[in-house]
């Protein structure tokens, strides 16, 4: 097991190594780690690697000029000067936050950035200022629309934060698709099959290899075929890239460039970069805070007695798994596979640090 402290501190000199600033390396390594404390390893550790590479091939920039191009009130189009993706929503959630203080919500589209980790880190920003946090992003094409074998779309995660009052806070953080990269990837080098429905081959059957990606195959919509819902799947990871492209003046859908190292950039381009988008909603715009987050603990309260199916899991609310695991490893301490230990040793070793297997 590794510690949470020590992981974040590694993954800091890492990025401060490749060049980022003090304030973008911790905010990087903040990022990844949270997304291991809360159980989801696919946008943890694992791309440590293959954000450092692509650094190595010019795609990231490491000393951005991130700015507001466009804006209202209550809204603002970011450009993230193709930095770190955590850097450029980071500073565009915290734009959203600060117009939502002055006029009751903020919302902010953002353009010219890349892979920004775990949706829910930024929406959860908002909590501790007594808001709703929205978060969304898309990403590089793998998904395919329902009927079609080309893929068009990314997993495209949507995350939104609700404070409460003596309950934890409600964290809905998922993709649009029935599994992410990240995991597969996972699968991949654990050397794991996967069942069916998360993917199909290049030719549109139903496949259980999670590396069918590099054989020209395609992630699901989250409902995986027609007859259980895959259509609604696709609609959300169409809004999605919608918000995040469209408004900002990102790439959209086809076009999104790759965010691994062993995919160029497509060579026609509609946008600038990769799209986020976030909003931030004061809850006293609603009701009287306190009147707002006991009515929310009114909703949990009776999500949490709802009755259990005969021998399955308890009844949980959104954020529950993601908040028992960060108590797990903040404790114990996070486990990670041997491939992903091999990565961040090669890392490691190229930039003249040391990584500590357990």
């Amino acid at each position: 097991m590794h510690p949470v402290d020590y992981l974040k501190d590694f993954t800091f000199k890492v990025f401060r190594k490749t060049g980022c600033s003090e304030a973008d390396a911790a905010t990087i390594s903040e990022v990844l780690v949270a997304a291991e404390t809360r159980g989801i390893a696919s946008h943890g550790m694992i791309r440590v690697k293959d954000y450092y590479q692509m650094w190595q091939k010019g795609r990231i920039n490491i000393r951005p000029s991130i700015t507001v191009v466009r804006e209202t009130p209550g809204t603002a189009v970011v450009d993230g000067d193709a930095s770190f993706g955590m850097v450029a929503a980071k500073r565009s959630m915290e734009t959203a936050i600060e117009k939502a203080r002055q006029v009751g919500t903020g919302w902010v589209s953002t353009q010219n950035s890349s892979h920004f980790g775990i949706a829910g880190y930024y929406s959860m920003m908002a909590l501790e200022h007594d808001m709703i946090g929205v978060a969304m992003t898309n990403a590089n094409p793998l998904v395919a629309p329902t009927y079609s074998i080309s893929r068009m779309l990314g997993t495209n995660p949507i995350a939104i934060a609700i404070p409460a009052h003596r309950h934890p806070d409600f964290v809905a953080d998922f993709a649009t698709t029935p599994i992410a990269r990240g995991k597969l990837a996972i699968k991949g080098k654990k050397g794991e099959s996967i069942e069916e429905g998360f993917v199909q081959d290049a030719r549109g059957s139903a496949s259980t290899d999670p590396d069918v990606i590099r054989k020209g195959g395609a992630i699901l919509p989250l409902g995986g075929d027609r007859l259980h819902g895959s259509h609604k799947g696709y609609c959300l990871s169409a809004i999605v890239d919608i918000f995040s492209s469209v408004f900002s003046g990102a790439n959209f859908g086809p076009f999104v460039p790759p965010q691994v190292p062993y995919l160029d950039p497509p060579s026609h381009q509609t946008g600038k970069g990769l799209g986020h988008f976030f909003g931030a909603m004061r809850i006293d715009a609603w009701q009287e805070k306190e009147e707002f987050k006991k009515r929310m603990d009114q909703w949990i309260d009776t999500f949490r007695k709802s009755e259990n199916a005969p021998d399955q899991p308890r009844v949980m609310v959104p954020g529950d798994p993601e908040r028992e695991m960060e108590k797990k490893t903040r404790k114990e301490g996070v486990q990670l596979i041997g491939t992903v230990q091999n990565d961040l040793e090669e890392v490691a070793r190229d930039l003249g640090l040391t990584f500590e297997r357990d």
